[in-house]
């Protein structure tokens, strides 16, 4: 396996305020043994708009790169601190990882138009966006200008979609700010942005879903059937948020894919040193007892990392030594069959 770390911006290019040094970029997991030019899939971790997880990267990536494709993950723009609305720079930072690839395609081994990306949770909402807007995501360097960002699949795996009675508000917050404008508000509204070029989509997402409702992929799928788009949704009945490919090794205890949560990483440096720009202090508050108290790892809200009593996996007691969600961790052999007739 050929493994390497691409920054997606020139240092001119890039100016988000809240970056804290942190340069987006993609790491790819490429076959290096043979000249086989493969199908690939660009993961978009989730994280709430906040961070990257992990878990949503890299063990999405090797589980298609055992399948035979070629593989990248983007570790995008986030703001844990929820200072300055990230606006388009997520959206900007996918567009432009679309066209690294395809512009670097004969240099990866990859096919131009067999490029399908695959979003978690958030990540799935800037896929979402981009399956809708891709084109009015600009380029301004003439190496990508006249490179198409539009994917030519896109898997959403327990999405956020909506900005509206179902949405993620922590997510929206971080995207847009607690006083998003209504026309912001409707851009990323992803189910009211579907057209008849929206390319096709593979969707799922589990009943037991306790953070992120599943109306968002509901609404979705029902605007893609309007327009009659292409596309597979699977619902699993057991499992709640987060369960990326819901395999037993990641129960297991798997760990890995730390790279991106560099700019989390970046962010907590400045919560020691109280270096955070923007940052009110009842928010720097939350953040120190966060990061420097006795929680760990990153949260919007104490009640979003409980599971819901009533979630459907909480009533029921798996058998030792299996997998409780082996139904759920088929999704991605199916979404490679579905990749396979696009």
């Amino acid at each position: 396996m050929k493994t390497f770390r691409k920054d997606l911006w020139k240092s001119d290019e890039y100016t988000y305020e809240a970056a804290y040094g942190f340069m987006p970029n993609i790491r790819a997991y490429l076959h290096d043994e043979d000249d086989e030019i493969r199908r690939t899939i660009l993961v978009v971790p989730g994280g709430g708009y906040c961070m990257c997880t992990p878990h949503e990267g890299e063990l999405v990536a090797l589980e298609f790169y055992k399948k035979g494709m070629n593989a990248f993950v983007l570790t995008y723009t986030t703001d844990i601190t929820m200072s300055i609305p990230l606006k388009k720079q997520p959206l900007n930072d996918l567009a432009r990882a679309v066209r690294m690839i395809r512009k670097d395609a004969s240099e990866y081994h990859v096919q131009q138009d067999k490029l399908v990306i695959c979003g978690s949770s958030a990540g799935g909402h800037v896929c979402a966006c981009l399956a809708t807007h891709f084109d009015d995501i600009k380029d301004e360097n003439p190496e990508y200008t006249g490179i198409s960002c539009r994917p030519d699949g896109v898997i959403l795996a327990y999405p956020v979609i909506t900005s509206g009675e179902y949405t993620h508000i922590y997510s929206i917050q971080a995207l847009l700010g607690k006083e998003p404008k209504e026309d912001e508000l409707e851009y990323y509204s992803a189910e009211k942005q579907v057209k008849a070029d929206t390319p096709p989509c593979f969707i799922w997402q589990t009943l037991g879903d306790s953070l992120v409702p599943i109306e968002n992929s509901y609404l979705f799928a029902e605007a893609l059937r309007k327009n009659k788009i292409n596309y597979a949704q699977y619902v699993f009945p057991f499992g709640d948020h987060g369960l990326s490919i819901a395999s037993f090794e990641q129960f297991a205890g798997w760990r890995g894919g730390q790279f991106s949560v560099e700019q989390l990483e970046n962010v907590i440096e400045h919560i020691k040193n109280d270096t955070l720009i923007k940052v009110s202090d009842a928010r720097k508050k939350e953040l120190k007892e966060q990061f420097l108290g006795n929680n760990v790892g990153p949260s919007n809200n104490d009640d979003d990392e409980k599971k819901s009593e009533n979630a459907p996996e909480n009533r029921r007691r798996p058998e030792e030594g299996k997998n409780p969600f082996a139904d759920v961790s088929m999704w991605p052999e199916l979404a490679f069959v579905w990749m396979s007739r696009l």
